[in-house]
């Protein structure tokens, strides 16, 4: 069977477009000391970094809505990886390229950030409307790639980083790029259904009124903050505040993190019909209410009086 009428390629394109959000996201805050010592920027310069990626993909998100099914999906796919690989392209030239490094920083991290924008909004549709089976195992092995991908960029660039050195990072930010300018051209290539085939979905102002779409916003708020604070500071963190080497906050924090939350959604994905999810809903909320709980208030709790 050819690659534009096998759907076992659509899925592969889109576990590597998982790979392409995660290196989009959890590159640039390995490089974050990097970036304050060579260009002699500050904290607060390198946190709006982070607005600035996160904030362009929640926008482009917003209206994505809007211009996608117009557009077509393979269009926005495309494009969506071709604006995140000439962003990482332009993270590795610009800053030295112009004359305020900082500058730089700012639109390559804004041109990936829309890339990064699009493939979150699109790779899930894409996924829910091929023809397969069991598609909530399917879409749970999907966004565990985004752990995998994870994983293996704190890796292979702390491999990296260990051999040639951080001064040459951004050789690696190069080779990371080519990930996405691959994925385009396959993407560009295999055969894309639309849910609007399947299935009308709702629209904002139809969800708007219900709870239960407000209870999910929460949970996804929450839940992102959490997994975004893990992988965009923990490796600084570690760095200055807990004084290891850059390879062990780099291991023990963004990396560790990654592996554990990509092999839980493994797990589902495996046993999914065997396994109630509003069982596990709530046993996950206890053990992390039950942690913050321990964090916050052990000094009391456990204190020699």
């Amino acid at each position: 069977m050819s690659i534009k009428s096998n759907f076992h390629h659509t899925l592969r394109a889109s576990y590597l477009g998982y790979i392409t959000q995660a290196v989009v996201n959890s590159l640039t805050p390995l490089l974050f000391l990097t970036f304050q010592k060579t260009y002699h920027i500050s904290l607060n310069q390198i946190a709006f970094l982070v607005t600035i990626n996160f904030g362009t993909q929640l926008m482009v998100d917003f209206f994505a809505a809007k211009f996608v099914d117009r557009i077509g999906y393979r269009i926005c796919i495309v494009g969506a990886h071709l604006f995140a690989g000439t962003g990482l392209i332009g993270l590795s030239i610009l800053p030295d390229l112009l004359s305020h490094p900082y500058t730089g920083l700012v639109l390559s991290v804004s041109c990936y950030a829309i890339g990064g924008g699009l493939i979150e909004v699109m790779l899930s549709p894409i996924v829910q409307a091929c023809p397969v089976s069991q598609k909530s195992s399917a879409m749970c092995f999907l966004h565990s790639f985004n752990c995998w991908g994870q994983v293996l960029v704190v890796l292979i660039s702390t491999l990296f980083f260990s051999i040639a050195g951080i001064e040459h990072w951004s050789w690696i930010v190069r080779m990371w790029a080519c990930i996405p300018l691959l994925n385009a051209l396959y993407f560009s290539a295999v055969p894309l259904r639309t849910l609007a085939e399947e299935e009308r979905g709702a629209s904002i102002r139809e969800m708007c009124p219900m709870k239960l779409f407000w209870i999910f916003m929460l949970l996804m708020l929450c839940s992102g903050g959490a997994e975004q604070a893990m992988s965009q500071w923990a490796s600084a963190f570690a760095e200055m505040g807990l004084h290891v080497s850059k390879t062990a906050g780099d291991l023990a924090g963004p990396c560790m993190f990654a592996l554990l939350m990509g092999t839980s959604r493994i797990f589902y994905a495996k046993y999914s019909e065997k396994i109630n999810l509003q069982n596990i809903f709530w046993e996950a909320a206890y053990y992390a209410y039950s942690v913050i709980f321990l964090h916050h208030f052990r000094p009391f709790l456990f204190c020699h009086c």
